[in-house]
């Protein structure tokens, strides 16, 4: 059972890919603590919004095997 993660903005240039699949994790946030530990990513899940399957979700929403989760950096412009 797996899911696919998407990058976006600093997260995608730390991780060096815009997506991947992984392995079903336990929840939302060991998956970031995870992904942030592996490719070093500077922000802490306080700082990020997550998505799952298009929609913005809280932390605490239990991952599903075949969803797509997002992490959103904030991120600035005019």
């Amino acid at each position: 059972m797996s899911l696919t993660v998407l990058y976006f903005a600093s997260l995608r240039d730390a991780a060096g890919r815009d997506s991947e699949q992984l392995p079903l994790p336990a929840s939302l946030p060991e998956l970031y603590m995870q992904l942030r530990e592996r490719y070093r990513f500077p922000l802490p899940k306080e700082k990020l919004r997550v998505a799952v399957d298009g929609e913005f979700v809280a932390w605490d929403t239990p991952p599903r095997a075949g969803s797509v989760v997002a992490f959103i950096p904030p991120v600035s412009g005019g």
